[in-house]
């Protein structure tokens, strides 16, 4: 082994010694001798020149010097670490990746490809957490943010991974019982669902004779995420404005009908993957964003 070598060797039975309180145990935890702990605890100070440890038949104990060096190997031996698995990944991504998607976008479009994507990368570990609450990436320690709509100012990266615009729907049932509108201003006269977020807006869009209205929602029920409100359409509540996305199946199946077709606006929610950027970005989020992109770029 090469000088470099056997120095990372020793900061590693070195920081073992004093996280395990004795060489007995740094031994057992890294298959080595009490004695050959020993030794190569006598090398370091000779070839520092200094005594890093006290012993005693009950106890070690760090001087000065040694509590520095411990704290140097630490640092020595983490950032040795990631910079060996930065490069085995670019290679074999591995590791785990945690994302953080909205309720609905996650369960309908990234959670589908989570298969596929590991059959692709088997090394890589997805922790997915799928909820409508805004994260902070760096507080939740999260690699990918999935956000639907306009993007605040931020220092992440974006990627965009498509688009869907919104519609107007009900559930036959409730039509049966309460009539369909043909015109927006109808709808007041209906119970309508809503969304409780901070960044709801209490009006929803409309558009006659090339003009755009709005027009004042005041639900009757409001719900945190798109999955519950529209479930809450096909029980027959009442009627929701929600991303084409989550209501496609139910479209096509009739289980939901479009209301208000002609009005439609054809306002664009945009999908984007959030990540913190930098040349050291992990070859894991990188090509998870990749694969979204391909399989998700367009407009739903």
């Amino acid at each position: 082994m090469d000088e470099g070598g056997d120095r990372a060797r020793a900061m590693e039975i070195f920081v073992a010694v004093i996280d395990k309180g004795s060489f007995s145990a740094a031994g057992r935890l890294l298959g080595l001798t009490p004695s050959a702990v020993s030794r190569t605890i006598d090398r370091i100070e000779a070839r520092l020149g200094a005594r890093l440890l006290l012993r005693s038949t009950r106890a070690l104990a760090m001087t000065a010097d040694g509590e520095a060096y411990y704290h140097a190997a630490r640092r020595i031996l983490a950032d040795l670490a990631e910079v060996e698995q930065a490069i085995g990944e670019q290679a074999a991504p591995r590791g785990r990746l945690r994302v953080s998607t909205t309720l609905s976008y996650g369960r309908t479009r990234i959670v589908p490809l989570l298969g596929e994507f590991l059959d692709l990368y088997p090394g890589i570990l997805v922790d997915i957490s799928l909820t409508d609450t805004v994260i902070d990436l760096v507080e939740e320690r999260a690699d990918v943010a999935i956000r639907i709509g306009p993007l605040p100012d931020s220092p992440l990266i974006a990627r965009r991974l498509g688009e869907s615009d919104r519609v107007v729907i009900a559930s036959p049932a409730y039509l049966a019982r309460h009539g369909i509108p043909a015109e927006p201003e109808e709808l007041l006269a209906h119970r309508c669902l809503g969304f409780n977020f901070r960044r709801r807006q209490p009006w929803w869009p409309f558009a006659r004779a090339g003009q755009v209205f709005e027009l004042p929602i005041t639900p009757a029920v409001e719900a945190n995420n798109g999955d519950t409100v529209v479930q809450l359409a096909i029980d027959g509540v009442g009627i929701a404005r929600v991303g084409r996305f989550n209501v496609a199946d139910a479209l096509a199946d009739g289980r939901l009908v479009e209301l208000l077709a002609d009005h439609n606006p054809g306002d664009i929610e945009p999908f984007h993957a959030l990540f913190l950027g930098g040349s050291t970005l992990p070859a894991r989020v990188r090509v998870f964003i990749d694969f979204l992109a391909e399989r998700l770029g367009g407009r739903d």
